[in-house]
């Protein structure tokens, strides 16, 4: 239950705190994965003070324990060693102070931490974050290139140095950070979001140079790994030697074995690139000498065929073959105009036997009354009818005088 107080009735402070003992009396016995700092050992006392910090963020826990438990353990125990600590929480009331109080300590070896990262990579793996789809491809040549080392580190100078005399105008944005310890996850996580958020950094490398595994838990830190997969900025990782491989590689878009490597894949070789390029103008200009070779043995081989090497010869002969074609268009054209002129004569002498001029050459003649009409019969005129005559060559106006009806007419 809360406490009832006033600004007219106040809580004691001795109340407080007794009531916060209380509260944190209830977690009873447990055990606390920590890192060993500030070890101090009083003469003659015989309790051991000492500092558990977590790896991962910057929290840390007074404690203390037996100091015939504390010197027991086999190695003896330094600052900065992992250790798993048993003990019950408690709240010191005369000081208001809130320690953990030790009761067993078990060291945290090199094998329990690979465990650890096996349980935790295995658990990153099936989240998908270190799937190749996720992968970024880096960028050709980079403007800005965000550097997250140690300060005055070796791993600071090779991917500087390296990158400079490969590409000598490579700029960098670098963040000098704890790469090891209990402040390095919070520094590198801090100095990642940093370089992120700036517009002008276009790939960002994460370097660090060999150590122990402990000395390089820091980059297998599941927040630090999570940062690095939240990032839109393409990531390599460049930590410890060839045969280190911390998760922070597994999620990174690309993985360095070393700095000096980092430093390699980040930037082009201005000397490979104008090596390359005078390459790719050399293939040019070969292929464009073979294109030109090419076409002019084409046209050689043109050029020797008969049509190309002796043209006069087909113009010769296409002659000789206009000169057959004129000749017998002349023959089919003379043959033409005389079977035209024998079928017109033929026409024309049909047409003067069949005329009626010829019958009147052999002395007949044409008989019309005064309407023109031709006179057939001597029945069809009368006495006196005015007819005209027309002759071969003339015309006669007679009167009829005289009759006569032909034999047999009615």
């Amino acid at each position: 239950m809360p406490l009832d107080s006033s600004p007219e009735s106040p809580v004691p402070v001795r109340v407080v705190a007794l009531e916060i003992s209380k509260w944190i009396g209830r977690l009873g016995f447990i055990w606390v994965d920590g890192q060993l700092a500030q070890v101090f050992r009083r003469p003659g006392a015989a309790t051991v003070f000492f500092i558990l910090r977590d790896p991962s963020a910057d929290v840390s826990l007074q404690a203390t324990c037996a100091r015939e438990i504390f010197e027991s353990i086999q190695p003896p125990l330094e600052e900065g060693a992992r250790i798993a600590a048993f003990g019950r929480p408690t709240f010191y009331v005369p000081r208001g102070a809130l320690q953990f109080a030790v009761s067993d300590i078990r060291p945290i070896g090199v094998g329990e931490l690979l465990a650890r990262i096996e349980r935790l990579k295995a658990l990153l793996r099936a989240e998908g974050l270190f799937a190749p789809e996720r992968k970024r491809p880096l960028p050709f040549l980079p403007r800005t290139v965000g550097l997250i080392c140690g300060r005055g580190s070796a791993a600071e100078r090779d991917v500087v140095e390296n990158a400079r005399r490969r590409w000598p105008a490579v700029r960098f944005a670098i963040e000098n950070v704890a790469v090891q310890g209990v402040y390095a996850v919070a520094e590198v996580v801090a100095a990642l979001q940093r370089l992120d958020s700036n517009p002008e950094v276009d790939v960002i490398v994460i370097a660090r140079g060999g150590g122990s595994v402990e000395d390089l838990l820091p980059f297998s830190d599941e927040t630090l790994v999570r940062a690095v997969a939240r990032c839109r900025t393409p990531v390599v990782s460049a930590i410890g030697h060839e045969t280190d491989q911390p998760l922070l590689d597994f999620v990174a878009d690309v993985a360095a074995s070393t700095p000096t490597d980092a430093a390699r894949r980040i930037v082009p070789d201005v000397a490979e690139e104008t090596a390359r390029i005078t390459g790719l103008r050399q293939r040019a200009w070969d292929a464009v000498i073979r294109r030109i070779d090419g076409e002019q043995r084409r046209l050689r081989e043109l050029r020797s065929r008969p049509v190309l090497a002796f043209p006069e010869r087909d113009i010769d002969r296409r002659a000789r073959e206009v000169e057959v074609l004129v000749r017998s268009g002349r023959r089919c054209l003379d043959a033409a105009l005389s079977a035209g002129r024998d079928h017109t004569a033929h026409l024309l002498a049909r047409l003067r036997a069949l005329s009626p001029a010829a019958t009147l050459q052999r002395g007949y003649a044409i008989v019309q009354d005064a309407a023109g009409h031709v006179v057939r019969d001597a029945l069809e005129v009368g006495d006196g009818d005015h007819l005209g005559v027309r002759l071969s060559r003339g015309r006669l106006g007679v009167t009829v005088v005289e009759r006569e009806a032909a034999v047999g007419t009615p």
